[in-house]
């Protein structure tokens, strides 16, 4: 197929998928409902969705492709972070950056605007309002990468399930940012085990442990909206606790190799270092256990203790042997004596963050169907928020009374006045769960 043909086909793609699905077909004929757009020449368009660090990253990472794209319009609620986003992502990209002035939109409802003049959205705010977001960009027919935890509580994941239905008929890519699900090392070790290489899996463990993230102070005359708001790790409506949103990675490490999602999980955690007022709600620590339809269970463990080891990678035993992965490129298979079967040794390791969006842009290039992350990433989100529930009230928590639960953490209004949830006190402390008290579904 000549480069022509591409062209012809992926412009065919994108208006099946933006208009058709969109639309109705009268006689053949494609009619757009609601105003879906597509691009009327060979360039991919994208709308950025919050322009934080993550977000910028993703922008990054979409423009040093091999396709042809060209970020139209940007979208987040405050005006210093996208002037600043847009700055940085300009210079290194030039005339692959066209977002003039009223392309730029600022507020809680910028995000509409953006995505209506894209083929493609990078969803990359705060996780609190994913949902939200990704329910929007399905509805316009619109392509997707969308960072995770693509939700913070149950409403959350249903919503985002409903959407991926949707976007399954649509036939929109979607791919979601759990990035080890596109490293070589994870997908060569782990289509190892699924084919039997260590037997069936029978336990495991998987770790994040670090020294913990960034903290905004509050500043004079910020509201309480806006101070959660940039301060968004330490608020489980923006957040979801560090379980959901660093630990997934982890945790969707561990579904995938059981290929499979937990029927319960009961744990312990608490807050035990990090107590003042700049951490918000969130706990400092979370040990789960993830019982699986087979009896199985993995072990999960979460902290941000200063000082400590750090420890972020996953191990499995098999009825056959046992294995080891992380992030570092790591992949050793070893028999039930211990002995080393297979090492992952390649030296070529594309950075995995970059090769989420290198496959989802040549798909849509080409005008092909190929990418449904949706789903599997909103299930391992579920299971890491069930993590938090199982956590916070001492409970074992089943997932499917989970996620039947109607426990919204996100505030009944959105504007800098209105006020969240969860309030602090007259010292400026906020409410911590409490085991054996706390109720969360």
């Amino acid at each position: 197929m000549n480069n022509e043909e591409l062209r012809d086909k992926r412009r065919e793609f994108l208006k099946t998928s933006a208009l058709v699905a969109g639309g109705v077909m009268l006689n053949g004929v494609a009619f757009a409902s609601g105003g879906a757009h597509s691009s009327v020449d060979d360039t991919i368009k994208i709308a950025l969705i919050g322009c934080g660090g993550r977000g910028t990253g993703a922008a990054f990472q979409a423009l040093s492709t091999k396709q042809n794209l060209k970020l139209v319009a940007m979208a987040d609620a405050f005006s210093d972070r996208l002037e600043g986003a847009y700055k940085e992502i300009s210079e290194k990209f030039g005339a692959k950056v066209d977002v003039p002035k009223e392309r730029r939109f600022v507020g809680f409802d910028a995000y509409k605007k953006a995505i209506a003049l894209a083929d493609v959205v990078l969803l990359a705010t705060p996780p609190g309002f994913r949902p939200s977001h990704f329910e929007e960009a399905v509805n316009q027919s619109k392509h997707v990468f969308m960072e995770k935890p693509v939700a913070v509580d149950s409403p959350g994941i249903r919503k985002v399930l409903a959407a991926a239905e949707i976007a399954k008929t649509k036939k929109l890519n979607v791919v979601v940012g759990l990035q080890r699900r596109y490293q070589n090392n994870y997908r060569d070790v782990i289509k190892r085990i699924q084919d039997g290489a260590i037997g069936d899996i029978t336990g495991g463990q998987v770790y994040w442990n670090s020294g913990g993230v960034w903290v905004k102070q509050r500043e004079a005359n910020q509201t309480e909206m806006e101070y959660q708001m940039r301060n968004w790790y330490y608020f489980n409506w923006l957040c979801g606790d560090h379980i959901v949103e660093q630990h997934v990675h982890n945790i969707d490490i561990a579904n995938w190799v059981k290929n499979d999602y937990p029927v319960s999980v009961q744990g312990t955690g608490s807050r035990a270092w990090r107590t003042g007022k700049d951490y918000g709600e969130i706990y400092d620590n979370h040990s789960v256990e993830l019982t699986y339809a087979d009896g199985s269970v993995i072990n999960s463990q979460c902290r941000h203790f200063e000082g400590i080891d750090n420890r972020v990678d996953e191990s499995f035993h098999g009825t056959k042997g046992r294995v080891f992965l992380s992030a570092g490129n790591e992949g050793r298979l070893y028999d039930s004596k211990n002995k080393l079967i297979y090492n992952y040794s390649s030296k070529v390791n594309p950075n995995p963050y970059q090769t989420e969006h290198d496959e989802l842009f040549a798909a849509i290039a080409k005008g092909e169907y190929k990418f449904q992350d949706a789903e599997r990433g909103a299930k391992s989100c579920m299971t890491a928020i069930i993590g938090r529930y199982a956590t916070y009230s001492g409970k074992t928590i089943k997932w499917l009374d989970a996620l039947k639960a109607d426990n919204s953490l996100f505030p009944d209004e959105l504007s800098w006045t209105a006020k969240p949830k969860l309030l602090p006190d007259a010292n400026g402390l906020y409410p911590i769960p409490t085991p054996g008290q706390t109720k969360v579904i």
